[in-house]
């Protein structure tokens, strides 16, 4: 998951979780039971796995209307974080069983009452459904391994704590899978702890994430505010592009998303 597994962070420089290989890679259909896939248009290429991303990714504007790129703005699309054994997040190479990912990185500017608020969007294209549900356990495996986690040298979160919810469960109408890991966050740069929030979805073989790091004058409830139009205008482009026929009806929040992001 972004960062890939856990929350990471998100961020280019390799804050965003991300998973390890998962099973064999196959070429079968990705199964769902939220949307009517067309298999006809599943990406079935690295080139169109990487074209659908940069469509599903957020602009700045649907975080805020004050929000901007950060630098580096996207990752490196050949590689992904992964948590080591030392609780470190640290970049590799893409597993066989990813066509495609990227992170894009974004900051809501300083105010005389608040800090920088740090966010990020992940998407990642695995080549099955069983490969991407794969990665949203590793979130949970690496959570209990590493409650707290080293983003960088000067970055850490901590007391993590993550609440998934399948299909149907706790509301969950909309994705096979979701996914909140919370905790706090610290750096040099803001200090801390702060709060930190990272939410998951999968909807078959994808799996999106979005992530804030707090600062001062931030709460928790403020970094859900923020990531919640966003990671709804995420899932309905995402619809929109694998849906058969049309898209799903969205909800009124999906809308104010999509109206404010343009795909890329």
């Amino acid at each position: 998951m972004l960062v890939g597994c856990t929350s990471g962070g998100g961020e280019p420089s390799g804050s965003a979780p991300a998973r390890k290989a998962g099973a064999a890679a196959t070429a079968d259909p990705s199964p769902t039971e939220v949307v009517d896939i067309d298999p006809a248009r599943l990406p079935g290429t690295k080139a169109r796995a990487a074209a659908l991303i940069r469509d599903v990714l957020p602009d700045p504007s649907a975080f805020d209307p004050g929000a901007v790129r950060r630098t580096p703005y996207e990752s490196d699309p050949r590689r992904w974080p992964v948590l080591g054994d030392d609780c470190v997040w640290h970049q590799q190479a893409l597993p066989k069983d990813v066509l495609a990912t990227l992170t894009r990185s974004y900051e809501i500017p300083a105010s005389a009452a608040r800090g920088p608020l740090r966010l990020s969007a992940v998407v990642t294209v695995h080549r099955s459904a069983e490969q991407a549900d794969w990665e949203n356990a590793e979130v949970l495996e690496e959570m209990m391994r590493c409650p707290s986690q080293q983003l960088r040298s000067d970055e850490v979160i901590t007391s993590l704590n993550d609440v998934p919810n399948s299909l149907g469960d706790s509301g969950n109408e909309y994705a096979d899978d979701v996914l909140n890991e919370l905790g706090t966050y610290t750096s040099a740069e803001v200090g801390g702890p702060h709060p930190y929030l990272w939410e998951q979805t999968r909807i078959g073989q994808f799996t999106l994430a979005v992530s804030a790091k707090g600062a001062k004058g931030w709460s928790q409830a403020d970094l859900f505010d923020r990531l919640r139009d966003p990671h709804v205008g995420m899932r309905a482009r995402l619809r929109a592009a694998i849906e058969r026929n049309t898209p799903a009806t969205a909800s009124p929040s999906a809308s104010r998303s999509t109206g404010t992001t343009g795909a890329r």
